[in-house]
């Protein structure tokens, strides 16, 4: 078997970057320390997440992809001999900002970077007024433990996200995520939003024929009236779509699960999914809508 040891820090962010940065640090030297080869983090890590409201002041917050925490990150990747998926905000130029995942192999090597390129704005998630939609189109990173695809929070709703990643050879489906209840809606409406998050994830997984991990904060952040109560529950699911792992709902965690990339071959080739496409007819999928 390809045996690959997954990690998953789970964070309760604060408005202290430097804490945020330790706390991920800690997650990521825990993770290894249970034998993860592969370390994710959740999306924005860094920071309270800011898009609540539209104020200027949190461009502040950015920096260069590769810079200082991508530095940080490397020599950490090389130290344990683990692959990190870091969740950054991207300052590119005066003006022009990104949400982007760095990806840095287990000998400290810097691989490269996502864009986010499905960007939200609804209430307390308001992200086209930070960042610009992702240019580098969906990618694949070959790392030492496995090819790995990166894709953010938002991208999980979108099939043809997934399935483009698959198609690029991704054997695991990285989401770094930042999701939560509006705990006015809580009561009426939780328990549908988060299946349905769940579910949409977990059928990428079956569809595609690969492993899917999803990555998410937890706690309270906010206006005390309001704010997200970002609901944790960071998981991963098999090429079957069974949940072989999830983690608390409010409270920060490392969760650290064994994985069979062999899998991934015996999956698709019993659910040939990928072998009946009809190529020849989705031309029309290149369309917002068909009127």
């Amino acid at each position: 078997m390809r045996r690959v040891t997954i990690g998953m820090v789970q964070l309760r962010c604060t408005d202290d970057s430097s804490k945020n940065m330790a706390a991920a640090v800690a997650g990521i030297r825990e993770a290894a320390d249970q034998g993860a080869q592969i370390i994710c983090l959740p999306e924005l890590f860094r920071s309270l997440y800011f898009c609540q409201s539209e104020d200027h002041r949190h461009f502040a917050l950015a920096e260069p992809v590769p810079g200082p925490s991508t530095a940080r990150f490397s020599d950490l990747a090389r130290e344990l001999g683990v692959v990190i998926i870091a969740s950054l905000f991207e300052r590119r130029a005066p003006g022009l900002y990104h949400n982007t995942t760095a990806v840095l192999d287990a000998d400290g090597s810097y691989l490269g970077k996502y864009r986010k390129m499905h960007i939200p704005d609804d209430p307390l998630f308001y992200e086209k007024f930070y960042f610009t939609p992702g240019d580098l189109g969906f990618q694949v990173f070959a790392t030492r433990y496995g090819r790995i695809g990166v894709l953010i929070c938002w991208d999980q709703w979108y099939p043809e996200a997934a399935r483009l990643t698959a198609m690029r050879g991704a054997e695991l489906l990285f989401y770094p995520t930042a999701i939560g209840w509006h705990p006015s809606e809580k009561a009426a409406y939780g328990r549908a939003q988060h299946q349905s998050w769940e579910l949409i994830q977990r059928s990428h997984a079956v569809a595609n024929g690969c492993y899917v991990v999803s990555v998410n904060r937890t706690g309270h952040e906010g206006d005390t009236s309001g704010g997200i109560e970002f609901w944790g529950q960071s998981f991963i699911s098999d090429p079957q779509g069974d949940l072989l792992v999830v983690a608390p709902v409010d409270t920060p965690a490392v969760v650290v699960h064994p994985i069979d990339l062999d899998r991934i071959d015996t999956q698709r080739t019993h659910w040939p999914f990928l072998r009946d496409r009809r190529i020849d007819a989705y031309a029309d999928l290149t369309r917002r809508y068909l009127d």
